[in-house]
């Protein structure tokens, strides 16, 4: 339950911030007139768009699983995180648009310090915003909160260059007069569009991914195997090793093999403890384990994930077939 506070407090802190981003950078750009600047400003519009939808996936993806959603509710942070992808891809076209008819139509710049200011502010709040969102995403492994913190870092890269292509054009009326150089200010608008098409392009594998039941990372499923591994000679191996996520929730089940005269309650109490394991090393996942006897054969589906030696895979089969003559 604190978690859940904890993610909707930081989700609210991104919507405030960037509202009033918005405001700054649109009455700063209009008043001087700089296209790179109101496009940073639609930039935050979009990130405020972003902030808006985690705030309300943050908020519905921690509600527990009921009986029309079983699996739980952690997939709307992937369908945030693609939603934003794609807000993002259409703000970087506007961008592109309104910068190419600024260069082919140019305007007279005035008071690009206003300019350089607004910029410098966009920069330090949203570092201090995003460092926040990146912290609690990554402590709570919050899709949505990781999404949102990203956009905000690539606000300050953008801004940073924005910045840089008004501080040539102040510096350049005191060191160059009379040399038109307003063709910066679109060249950085141009730039910010293309740094933001790579971060919706980001964005959309992490959060198209899981959408579509990806396995979990190579590191994270060898971690498991790991896991399991530990508890031989009570497990002889496992099969049908399966993962995925939804939201910050990883789903994990297989098959484990194990002696066919241990007890239902020792089988049990392994499967608890592999579990525990498992969730300790990987927080919040869902572990489904079913126990199968090992009868000593390996087929094609067991064999890599097999924890016997040769030896004692031979004496298995031969209790195997042991117990199957005295049952006769």
């Amino acid at each position: 339950m604190e978690t859940a506070k904890e993610k909707i407090r930081v989700a609210r802190l991104s919507i405030i911030s960037n509202s009033f981003l918005i405001i700054m950078k649109v009455i700063v750009g209009f008043m001087i007139g700089s296209v790179s600047i109101i496009s940073e400003a639609i930039h935050s519009g979009v990130d405020l768009i972003a902030a808006v939808i985690a705030y309300i996936s943050v908020k519905n993806s921690g509600k527990p699983a009921d009986k029309d959603h079983p699996f739980g509710h952690g997939k709307i942070e992937n369908i945030s995180g693609t939603v934003e992808a794609a807000l993002i891809f259409l703000a970087a076209a506007w961008i592109i648009y309104e910068a190419i008819k600024r260069l082919m139509h140019p305007r007279l710049l005035e008071a690009a310090s206003w300019g350089v200011g607004v910029m410098l502010v966009s920069c330090i709040v949203n570092i201090l915003v995003s460092e926040r969102l990146l912290e609690i995403g990554n402590k709570t492994d919050s899709v949505a909160l990781k999404a949102d913190a990203w956009h905000l870092r690539t606000d300050v890269y953008t801004s940073a260059g924005v910045m840089g292509g008004l501080s040539l054009i102040w510096l350049g009326k005191w060191v160059m007069p009379g040399v038109p150089l307003n063709w910066i200010d679109s060249l950085a608008a141009i730039a910010v569009a293309g740094l933001i098409i790579h971060a919706a392009w980001v964005l959309t594998k992490e959060s198209a991914r899981d959408l579509l039941d990806h396995t979990l990372p190579t590191a994270e499923r060898t971690l498991i195997r790991d896991l399991i591994a530990s508890m031989h000679p009570d497990v002889h191996g496992y099969h049908k090793l399966k993962t995925r996520k939804a939201g910050s929730v990883r789903f994990i089940e297989f098959h484990m093999l194990v002696d066919p005269q241990m007890s239902v309650e020792k089988s049990h109490r392994i499967t608890d403890d592999i579990t525990r394991m498992i969730y300790d090393r990987l927080p919040n996942s869902n572990v489904t384990i079913h126990v199968e006897p090992c009868d000593g054969r390996c087929d094609d589906e067991c064999a890599g994930n097999c924890l016997l030696s040769a030896e004692d895979r031979a004496m298995q089969l031969r209790k195997t077939k042991s117990g199957k003559s005295r049952s006769r």
